[in-house]
């Protein structure tokens, strides 16, 4: 894949980027079935939230997008829940999972569905970037107190099901079928807007 074509690919999925939010209550052998790196896939929308207290079940996912519906355009009851929502068939990679006694948190980055070989397959310092938020945003909230705005029987009903997979943990897209290809390392440099893959150490040049 030439580099332009990565480029396009990182700016349709980073800029703008923001973070949302969805706890559920799961079985652990529900849980079990994320592993960081694996695409993921969501046949149905997926229903998130813009505010972020403490986590309100056993699992959060954190959910990076750049391309969501926002609702409370539509709703004003929306906008009370911070309602954003991302179309049926969206696509996600797992950058993270972290941990802490009963909780866990499952950070999810939304990619457009032509780039499902391209994450697979690499790493970046974006993607490193944001993860570091994302941990400390665990930190920050893992005692404290759920959004009340978010503990309403409608809304725990929309966030009730895991995402990429059913009730019974059969996921609904098999990553293991994305094809193999040589492990990439992409450097994007905001501020240049330039981007590097697989750059050379200085020591290997000469």
């Amino acid at each position: 894949m030439k580099n332009a074509r990565v480029k396009a690919i990182y700016n349709e999925t980073f800029n703008g980027l923001k973070l949302f939010y969805r706890d559920s209550n799961l079985p652990d052998n529900l849980i079990a079935n994320y592993k960081v790196g694996q695409i993921i896939q969501e046949k149905g929308f997926t229903d998130m939230s813009s505010i972020g207290g403490g986590l309100s079940g056993n699992i959060r996912y954190l959910i990076a997008s750049a391309h969501p519906k926002d609702l409370s355009k539509f709703n004003p009851d929306s906008a009370k829940l911070g309602h954003f929502l991302l179309d049926t068939i969206a696509y996600f990679k797992i950058l993270d999972i972290q941990k802490i006694e009963n909780k866990t948190q499952v950070f999810l980055l939304n990619i457009p569905d032509n780039s499902i070989s391209l994450f697979k397959n690499s790493t970046s310092n974006l993607e490193e970037e944001i993860i570091e938020k994302a941990r400390k945003k665990f930190l920050d909230k893992i005692d404290s107190a759920p959004a009340p705005e978010l503990q309403t029987e409608g809304w725990k009903e929309r966030t009730k099901l895991p995402i990429g997979m059913n009730e019974n943990g059969e996921m609904f897209f098999d990553d293991s079928k994305i094809k193999t290809e040589s492990p990439k390392r992409i450097e994007i440099n905001i501020a240049k807007k330039t981007i590097e893959i697989n750059k050379k150490p200085w020591w290997k040049i000469w």
